[in-house]
């Protein structure tokens, strides 16, 4: 599941694409039709993001805009391309098309046209984002420093803080030596500043690079002399995925748990508890 840099990243993209302009909406696929044929023609007037979740926003610029829901879930893909527009295949669900060009929606876990109050609900919903100008880290950490839960699990729960998956949640434990499983109400005030600086650096990273990269510059491959890690999810890391690997600091074995049905990361020697 895409993390929360990269669904800034795609707000970012198609207000690049299409803000501004009118833009041809259909739904090949057709389990967005409806909705589809109420927007098309209209402008797309913003993006936003929060965590996981993508709103474009369409209307006149004087009006409340009315808003798509995107949650791309497991599956769902976007793919740019400049115009003209190739014929869609019929695993489309939602297609945007200007002059200059188009964007392709596929396989979503939600695709759907909502009100400005749901998209109000869905912001109450979710903790604060490092990516959001409004987040508030004060927030999360009130949640975190009540519950006996460990740290990793509550920086997966999207109710407590949105935009961290499975790499961010490992890397930036790594990055401070904290043990995975250490519960919650024992992270420190200092240790969760630091945490969320950290993590709104890396992810402000991964919105330019559209890509995560984690290592400190005296860690990357050139500078230790190492192979660079050949990976699907590219970017440098120093634990994610890398089970049974020499950590590049200590020369432990990474060590991988599942923990809430997700693959956990760490070395036990960097991250004692």
């Amino acid at each position: 599941m895409p993390e929360g840099h990269t669904i800034h990243r795609l707000a970012q993209d198609y207000t690049a694409a299409f803000a501004r302009t009118a833009v041809h909406v259909t739904s090949p696929q057709g389990k967005f039709a409806d909705s589809a044929a109420l927007l098309d023609g209209t402008v797309l007037t913003t993006a936003d993001a929060h965590g996981k979740h993508l709103f474009l926003g369409f209307g006149a610029a004087t009006q409340p805009p009315a808003w798509v829901h995107i949650h791309l879930g497991l599956f769902g893909k976007v793919t740019f391309g400049p115009a003209p527009a190739p014929p869609p295949t019929d695993t489309v669900r939602l297609r945007l098309a200007n002059d200059t060009a188009y964007v392709d929606l596929r396989g979503p876990t939600t695709c759907a046209l909502i009100t400005p109050p749901e998209k109000q609900a869905i912001h109450d919903r979710l903790g604060p984002d490092p990516l959001r100008p409004d987040a508030d880290p004060a927030a999360a950490h009130r949640r975190i420093s009540r519950s006996r839960t460990t740290i990793a699990a509550l920086l997966m729960d999207q109710k407590v803080i949105a935009g961290v998956g499975n790499v961010y949640r490992a890397e930036v434990l790594f990055r401070h030596g904290i043990d995975p499983y250490r519960p919650g109400k024992d992270i420190t005030p200092a240790e969760w500043d630091a945490i969320w600086q950290d993590l709104t650096a890396l992810m402000r990273e991964g919105v330019r690079n559209n890509r995560i990269d984690t290592v400190r510059p005296e860690h990357t491959p050139e500078a230790m002399g190492r192979p660079p890690r050949v990976d699907d999810h590219g970017g440098e890391v120093y634990v994610y995925r890398r089970a049974n690997q020499p950590c590049h600091l200590c020369g432990s074995p990474v060590r991988t748990a599942d923990l809430a049905a997700r693959n956990l990361f760490w070395c036990p020697t960097c991250q004692r508890r």
